[in-house]
């Protein structure tokens, strides 16, 4: 037989071709794509670890304040209880409960009747003696001028009364004076400036002398004293302070936050505590706003000298480790290095590094939770807050009003 042969059958042979083309290309790219799969991928390229985030400070060198700190109590420059001297009524209280008085004012009125009665009295003896002694020295005038016509006796015994008499109206001025005296106790006024407390008795109220409960009590706020202590191993340092001049000493709040008052040292004890190995240590101040009151609880900064040339760091750079006291100092490479280091003295917060860095040198002063020995650090975003040396707490105070203004 002879096989067809033409257009048509050219054409049928053309697509059978390229339908094995196509089958094997699909295959193929299948095959590629499962062998892409089963191989492992590719392994990440390496990096290094990232820089830890902190807050670096310089070592710095100058003046640092000698300030020892304590804890004290505020007490009242003076207290009076006042009581009454006299027995009696009370007719008027003439002061509110918490006012500032002044020496002189009124506080109380006891009746004074009895005692201006007493106190008549008394003048009227004294007139009455007056006139008995006029009429004796003229009696004695009149014997002396009779002369040998009056007996010696009656002469000697007319001037023995006169003086008997002039005796007698001294006695009767001191009994004026007592009367006086008994009146004016009738009117109760305040010994001293002061502020008054709770009052103890009303309008109507009998008091007396031989009471022991105080109409009030008034305590002197201007000035006042802040007693405090000190450990004995710094008695010869404030000593030492005193002799040379005042001595300043700051009342703070107790959590350190509040400065309330500003002063001088006054007294430092004549004996040490032997139980607590601590010495009293008395300091006035003017205290013109009240900021003190008797029996508030404060601390206390007292400024015993400086330092010239202290090297010195943020206190939150000092770090405590199993070796010691340590600082991560920071290299020009930004890697942070342990760093042992002695410190001394700490005062506005900075502390006094004795031993370990020079000035100059950049320390991690926030930050070291995250930071090892040789780790990469980066200075972090600075953020609002304060200088390097403040207070943490103030620090945290500016964050949160950052974020309350967010």
């Amino acid at each position: 037989m002879r096989s067809e042969q033409g257009p048509d059958a050219t054409k049928r042979r053309r697509g059978g071709w390229l339908l094995a083309l196509a089958i094997l290309a699909g295959a193929g790219g299948a095959y590629a794509w499962q062998r892409e799969r089963a191989q492992p991928p590719k392994a990440a390229a390496s990096r290094g670890p990232a820089p830890v985030p902190v807050t670096l400070a310089k070592v710095e060198q100058g003046p640092l304040g000698v300030v020892l700190s304590g804890l004290g109590t505020v007490q009242a420059y003076n207290t009076v209880q006042v009581r009454s001297r006299v027995d009696g009524e009370i007719l008027k209280i003439g002061f509110r409960e918490g006012q500032v008085v002044k020496k002189g004012d009124l506080l109380a009125q006891v009746d004074p009747r009895p005692y201006q009665a007493a106190l008549d009295q008394a003048k009227a003896k004294k007139a009455q003696d007056e006139a008995n002694v006029k009429n004796a020295k003229a009696d004695l005038e009149r014997y002396t001028k009779l002369g040998d016509y009056a007996s010696r006796q009656q002469t000697e015994t007319q001037g023995a009364t006169v003086n008997q008499l002039t005796a007698q109206i001294a006695g009767d001025q001191a009994a004026i004076d007592n009367a006086a005296t008994q009146v004016s106790y009738a009117t109760i006024q305040a010994p001293i400036d002061g502020v008054t407390g709770f009052r103890q008795i009303d309008v109507g109220n009998i008091v007396n002398a031989a009471q022991q409960t105080a109409i009030v009590t008034i305590t002197q706020v201007e000035p006042i004293f802040v007693v405090y202590t000190a450990p004995e191993e710094q008695l010869r340092e404030v000593s030492k302070a005193l002799a040379a001049g005042p001595v300043p000493v700051e009342a703070w709040s107790t959590d350190g936050m509040t400065k309330l008052s500003d002063g001088r040292l006054d007294l430092v004890n004549n004996q040490v505590d032997t139980a607590t190995g601590t010495v009293r240590l008395k300091a006035s101040f003017a205290n013109r706003d009240h900021a003190l009151w008797p029996g508030l609880s404060v601390s206390t900064r007292m400024r015993t000298g400086t330092v010239p040339d202290a090297i010195t760091v943020p206190d939150d750079a000092v770090q405590h480790g199993p070796n010691g006291l340590y600082a991560f100092a920071v290299d020009d490479g930004m890697k942070a290095r342990m760093q042992p280091i002695v410190v001394g003295r700490s005062n506005d917060g900075r502390t006094q590094v004795l031993k370990g860095l020079t000035p100059g040198q950049t320390v991690v002063w926030r930050g070291q939770s995250r930071v090892q020995d040789g780790a990469l650090v980066a200075e972090a975003a600075p953020a609002a807050g304060p200088k390097p040396g403040a207070p943490a707490r103030q620090a945290d105070n500016a964050a949160l009003t950052q974020s309350e203004a967010r």
